[in-house]
């Protein structure tokens, strides 16, 4: 019986066992990366040393969290000898040792997100030939964490696209065309099965035709996509391109500047087929119409494989369009009574016709100047407003400040309004209190007309707080600097305005409807808030081939 009772218990405890034992997480498995192939020119290169290529693995921490752990990663070189000569290039990002027949590296942890592991230079070895290869394989080992390796593969020799850059004329007109010619040659030493010709512009240039192998974003409708900036055409020209000869589109490929041109761009590449990049855009052919070919001035033929070269792939050209655009400042005039918080809204609006961006750059395209009147004090302030004080000087406290400075983005439409919401805490009501907004370029004191306005006079305008229930409404001083319009009618209601009603941008997370008060009562008198013309460059490259 004894016997008996402690089998049970034994087998009770086995039981409970695997309930009772501490449950541990799986360990963290990184991911290295490289490229799938590097090709390399072969020994000694055209200019009679040996050309070098860049070699990177990189490491992915796909967790939300940094690994504190060291990671030792190798690099087994044994493969390549008799391929390719390595050296560690100037800047690591670990700690890199490199001998003869291997690299290894050591990192104190991985931040989340991607993280270098090593950089090389690879050339040619003086005695590999045309076609030799090897795999190179990164792998990597810590405490608590497995790696999963990288190879790529190191090849002698490959295909070179190189292209032509185009002569066209960089000064136009609205509505102006003219043809790009695209001329390409590969210059390597193998070839090349199909080839993709990308075409990217930014939105004030588009080309005319629409060809059957080729797709399209698109960019033709109001608001988004459009100022985004960029649209992408990709064609696939089907056939083999040998090295050592020289090929010509021949099909038109016609751009046209359209009616809200300024200073826009115009890349243009071609890619052995793969290899071009992703666009970030939906790409859509179209129904039917002809095929975009390429002809050969000469011909030869062998295997595809990665390009030598990729940086003799792409050309750029800058276009500058004879145009303006016109931005208008806005704002309401909010109606209330002492004590009251209020809500107002102050822009501006691009009554176009040009739209502008600063694409290269990427620096905010227009600043709107705001001053508070007296007697308020905002509660309140959007997204991508500043407290400043008077003077134009920084602040630290963002409330409660008598100047606000606010920035669009590198983009600004051509039928693109900008609002900012505030809210302003009425404290007192003042007699002659106004507030006033500006729009204009950056400056260190406020903002200032460009010289492509075409309208100097609306990049001001004035608002007041509109008393309610028997208050005091403020009425404009001798010292206002604020200009009456001509047409403006006896009405405390803010107007629609024609032009913003498309493309309007909504900041601090609210939407702006396009409506902007343009009349304001002051007692028996009205002054309507005029708005500021102002023009927005692309700021680019002056003209020519980048």
């Amino acid at each position: 019986m004894r016997k008996r009772i402690s089998l049970l218990a034994a087998c009770g405890l086995v039981a409970l066992g695997p309930a009772i034992t501490p449950a541990h997480a799986a360990d963290p498995a990184f991911t290295l990366t490289g490229p799938a192939e590097i090709g390399l020119r072969p020994h000694p290169g055209q200019s009679g040393e040996p050309q070098k290529a860049s070699l990177a693995f990189r490491v992915v921490n796909d967790s939300a969290k940094p690994f504190d752990h060291q990671s030792t990663f190798t690099i087994d070189l044994s493969p390549l000898k008799g391929v390719a000569d390595v050296k560690l290039a100037q800047r690591q990002g670990s700690d890199c040792t490199l001998t003869a027949t291997a690299v290894t590296c050591q990192r104190g942890g991985l931040w989340a997100g991607e993280t270098t592991v090593v950089d090389l230079d690879l050339t040619a070895a003086k005695d590999g030939k045309a076609g030799a290869s090897a795999d190179l394989t990164v792998t990597g080992t810590t405490q608590g964490a497995t790696f999963k390796a990288a190879t790529t593969k190191v090849r002698v020799g490959g295909p070179d696209l190189v292209l032509e850059p185009a002569r066209l004329k960089a000064e136009q007109k609205p509505g102006d065309q003219q043809n790009l010619p695209v001329v390409f040659a590969n210059e390597g030493t193998e070839a090349v099965q199909g080839v993709v010709l990308e075409l990217r512009t930014t939105h004030g240039i588009g080309l005319v035709e629409r060809y059957e192998n080729c797709s399209y974003s698109e960019d033709r409708g109001d608001g988004q996509p459009w100022n985004t900036g960029w649209s992408t055409v990709q064609c696939l020209l089907d056939g083999t391109y040998a090295p050592g000869t020289v090929y010509e589109v021949s099909g038109a490929l016609t751009l046209k500047a359209a009616p809200h041109a300024f200073m826009d761009g115009l890349t243009y590449a071609v890619y052995a087929a793969g290899d071009q990049p992703k666009s970030v855009r939906q790409l859509k052919k179209p129904a039917a119409g002809a095929k975009l070919a390429a002809t050969a001035r000469a011909a030869k033929a062998s295997a595809r494989s990665v390009d030598l070269d990729p940086w003799n792939n792409l050309q750029e050209f800058d276009f500058a369009t004879r145009n303006t655009a016109d931005l208008v400042a806005t704002a309401t005039s909010p109606k209330g009574k002492e004590g009251e918080t209020v809500r107002a809204e102050f822009g501006f609006r691009n009554n176009g016709p040009a739209w502008v961006a600063y694409l290269r750059s990427g620096e905010a395209v227009a600043r709107t100047d705001i001053v508070i009147p007296a007697g308020t004090k905002v509660t309140k302030v959007p997204t991508g407003c500043e407290a400043v004080n008077a003077d134009g000087s920084r602040r630290e406290q963002a409330l409660g400040a008598p100047r606000y400075f606010c920035s669009t983005g590198h983009v600004v439409g051509e039928k693109e309004a900008f609002s900012y919401p505030f809210e302003l805490k009425i404290d007192k009501l003042v007699r002659g209190a106004m507030g006033f907004v500006s729009v204009g370029g950056w400056t260190p004191e406020g903002t200032q007309a460009p010289r492509w306005d075409s309208d100097h006079a609306n990049d001001k305008t004035a608002f007041v707080i509109i008393a309610k229930d028997g208050g005091a409404t403020p009425t404009p001083t001798t010292s206002a600097t604020a200009t009456p319009s001509a047409s403006a009618t006896p009405s405390a209601t803010a107007s629609t305005t024609a032009g913003a009603t498309a493309g309007t941008t909504a900041h601090g997370g609210l939407a702006s409807t396009g409506t902007s008060a343009g009349t304001l009562a002051l007692g028996g008198a009205v002054l309507v808030a005029a708005g500021g013309a102002l023009t927005l460059a692309f700021r680019r490259k002056a003209s020519g081939h980048a």
